[in-house]
Parts: C-alpha cells; structure tokens; sequence
C-alpha cells in the first residue's frame, strides 16, 4: 500500500487516479492495496511523517517525527547541513548551539542498514526566542500535576502553567530520568505514546525558559497502563460514511473527528471490507476539529461496503480503529 498525499480537499489529481480504476478489486492499480509498508515494496525508507519543530530556549530547537519501519537511523538536517543523527529507537532531539532570534528549518531522512538515505521529510520550522541578559532566574515548578492512561501505550499528562521573570519557552517531560518528550510554553498538556501495556510509569515535567534555566521538576505522575488496549483513546470518533454517483461511477464520502493528540495528525489508514485500502496523507495544514476525504468504489450502484479508519500517532505506531461504518453505493438518500 502506498500512501495517498493529498490536501485537506479532494483533488481533481486523486479523482483522476480512481478513475482508473474499475472496482474495489482493482484498488491497488491505483497504488492501493494490502499492507503497512512504509519503505515502498524494499526500496528506500520512507519520507518520515509527522516531523514537528518547537523554540525549547533562545538556543534550541526540539524536533520529533513519526517513526519509519525497518530502519536503521535517523538523520537531522538543519537547511542543507546535518546536524544530529539518532538511531530508529529515537523519534525526537534537541538541536542545540542556535541563535537567538532566528528562524530555522529542519528535515529528518531515514537510513537502512545497508546505509541507503531515503528523501526528505517535509520541511519544518521554528523560530528561537529573542535571548534575555542576565537571567539566571529558573522558572517555579509546574504545579498540579496529574496524568492517566489513554488505552494501554498513551498517556495524557496535564499540569498547571509553571511562572517565569521572564517567560516560559518550553516542557519537557520525562520518563524516569529520561526525556521522552517536549511541547511549547503555552501548553499545560502532553499526550505520551509508544508504552507498553500493563506497565507502571513515572512521569514529571520541568519548565524551561529562553535563558534554558530548567524549574525544578513537577510532583511524580504514577500511572500503570492497562493490560489490553480497546483503541478508544487514539480512535477518530464520529465517523461517518456516504455515497454520491459522479463521472460514471460511485464515490465514498467520509468525515470523522480526529482524536485528540499532540499537534495535528496527518496521517490515516482506511480499512474497505476488513483490509487496508489506503493510506491517507495530509500537508502541513492537516484538520483538527473535522476530517473528510472521498474516494472511488466503483461503477455498480447498490454494493454494501464496510469502512473503518485509524490514526498514526506520534510515535509511528496505529491508534485504535474507529467504530465501523456501512455504506451503500448510490446517491445520497
């Protein structure tokens, strides 16, 4: 299965692919089909998906991304000149030693154990906050800090805005003694995600500020993910499913609400009868509060079809599925 980029609307481009296509069966001759592969088939790793960049002081930058099968590192590239390389255990760094004041765009590429680099990833950027003289004041601890678990591999950490003399850039949150995650000054909250079921976790976080003083850290978040995961946390809701007839053949039309994680989610997979059909791929501008996407499913009107959809979160892995829909291929009503 290839992924499908396209913008939030439909494009006459995508349209033009499906109509290639004569039925569900024959999906895949429009680059659809069964399976999960992001590397294309054996070829290069993929683009990663879901790469972020956000100011953590007048000096740095975290960066984090979604992750890519079968791959052996990742590389950071700031403009045209590599700056970090992390191995495939790592979706996120600190590219450190910046200026203050100034904007910067980053990718990341994949490379597999045979040292091949696959492309790009979309361009990011962020832009660090101006540099304060003299401070050496760090920010007060982050207060109210709670959590719980979201299905078994998430969390969601909440906490009460930490103050600064100056202003707080940054969170980090930390696993134990390691940093698993970061988001930007005026977020009070943190969705973690790549844990185990049925494990217990410590969580706290620090607040940062553009001179990188580090608060103290927050009071321990103890939580213990559950040992089966239903899915509904990281599941899109409110799906539904359609169908309208349009250049001799019938269309699916969906809308869903995406759920609720760090930052958008630009990428879904749609399940047709009980298989992957298609990989879905947003831009930068990918929706938060209403997603809608239509495709092709053939000529014959009144053929019943099962659709579910689910989510890539922030650590690469699949979220829950959504409640299944039926639709049956005709106009609408």
């Amino acid at each position: 299965m290839r992924d499908v980029r396209v913008p939030p609307r439909r494009t006459a481009a995508l349209r033009g692919c499906a109509l290639l296509c004569t039925g569900i069966a024959l999906l895949a001759s429009c680059g659809w089909g069964p399976g999960d592969g992001d590397a294309g088939g054996g070829g290069l790793p993929g683009a990663p998906m879901g790469v972020t960049a956000t100011a953590g002081s007048a000096t740095s930058v975290h960066v984090m991304w979604h992750a890519v099968d079968g791959v052996e590192a990742y590389e950071v590239h700031r403009g045209g000149e590599l700056v970090k390389e992390v191995p495939a255990s790592r979706r996120m760094v600190d590219v450190t030693r910046l200026r203050p004041g100034t904007a910067y765009a980053f990718t990341v590429r994949a490379r597999d154990a045979e040292g091949r680099l696959g492309p790009r990833s979309r361009e990011v950027r962020a832009t660090t906050p101006a540099a304060v003289a003299e401070d050496g004041t760090a920010p007060t601890r982050p207060g109210n800090a709670g959590g719980r678990a979201a299905g078994s591999r998430s969390a969601r950490l909440t906490w009460s805005a930490a103050k600064d003399d100056h202003e707080v850039v940054s969170y980090d949150v930390y696993q134990g003694d390691a940093k698993v995650h970061s988001v930007d000054g005026g977020r009070t909250a943190a969705v973690v995600t790549g844990l185990r079921p049925g494990t217990r976790y410590s969580f706290t976080v620090r607040a940062r500020d553009a001179a990188d003083n580090v608060s103290p850290a927050s009071t321990a978040v103890r939580l213990t993910t559950p040992g089966s995961d239903d899915g509904r946390a990281t599941a899109p809701t409110g799906l539904r499913a359609a169908s309208h007839g349009a250049d001799g053949g019938y269309y699916l039309d969906l809308t869903w609400v995406p759920p609720h994680t760090d930052g958008p989610v630009t990428e879904y997979q749609i399940h047709l009868d009980g298989r992957a059909a298609t990989s879905l791929v947003y831009g930068a501008e990918a929706p938060r509060e209403k997603a809608e996407y239509s495709f092709y499913a053939g000529r014959e009107a009144g053929v019943t079809h099962r659709v579910r959809i689910r989510a890539r979160l922030a650590d690469g892995t699949w979220g829950g599925f959504s409640a299944e829909q039926k639709v049956t291929t005709g106009p609408a009503g």
